[in-house]
């Protein structure tokens, strides 16, 4: 057997058995490069440095550069690829200009795809307009639907307020800033708290309104307890 070939197969069965210690598996496709990806990087390594956990969780962020239905596509062809047939699939990506029958789609291919594996479960994370929306949550109930740059605006004075300097998409440090100067809880309460007001409609008519607040509520269960209270 060529040694390229002998090597690509001691590869995947590494990565197989690796796959099989995780019970919980979640893979998070980030419409954006840096922002999304960043602020979930701060829940892996968490999690990673969790000695109770960190055997059990596998998280895999990837960064997609797409937009809407590019997200899920994206995530459909990496599943393909990987021959992955169990964990959580997150999609997280932004409503900003984008049509809503792409915005609503996402979340219509989502139910159609969770049909086809009870193992396998597909998610949509959306924030109507940017993921900006969820993190005003972590200081105020905040139910405007102005423009993302007046969200942008909102962070920026409330970071000045409390010494963390301007707010900036792409923050090597937004993670920690929001735990620490935040709170997680009340973002996660305040965020349920629009999604029942706004019962029904779909996600391009709640605005504004997010749901990475269900893929937050995965995440903070493998965090370390202090964390989680």
């Amino acid at each position: 057997m060529p040694k390229k070939a002998g090597t690509t197969m001691w590869r995947k069965q590494r990565r197989k058995e690796y796959l099989e210690k995780k019970e919980y598996r979640y893979y998070i496709f980030c419409e954006g490069e840096q922002t999304e990806p960043l602020y979930f990087e701060g829940f892996k390594q968490l999690i990673e440095d969790n000695p109770i956990y960190k055997d059990m969780v596998l998280i895999e962020i990837e960064p997609c550069a797409a937009e809407t239905m590019r997200v899920i596509g994206k995530a459909e062809q990496y599943v393909r690829k990987n021959r992955i047939d169990k964990g959580q699939i997150w999609c997280v990506y932004d409503k900003d200009s984008f049509p809503a029958k792409d915005f609503n789609g996402v979340a219509e291919r989502v139910d159609k795809l969770n049909l086809e594996n009870p193992r396998l479960q597909y998610h949509a994370a959306w924030s109507n307009e940017c993921i900006e929306f969820w993190f005003i949550l972590h200081f105020a109930y905040y139910t405007s639907n102005n423009h993302r740059l007046e969200y942008a605006k909102f962070l920026n004075d409330k970071f000045r307020e409390l010494g963390v300097g301007k707010y900036r998409k792409n923050m090597k440090d937004i993670f920690n800033i929001l735990m620490e100067k935040g709170n997680l809880k009340l973002a996660v309460r305040y965020a349920k708290r629009i999604m029942e007001e706004n019962k029904g409609k779909t996600p391009a008519d709640i605005a504004p309104g997010t749901k990475v607040y269900a893929l937050v509520e995965e995440l903070m269960k493998y965090l370390p307890e202090e964390m989680r209270t």
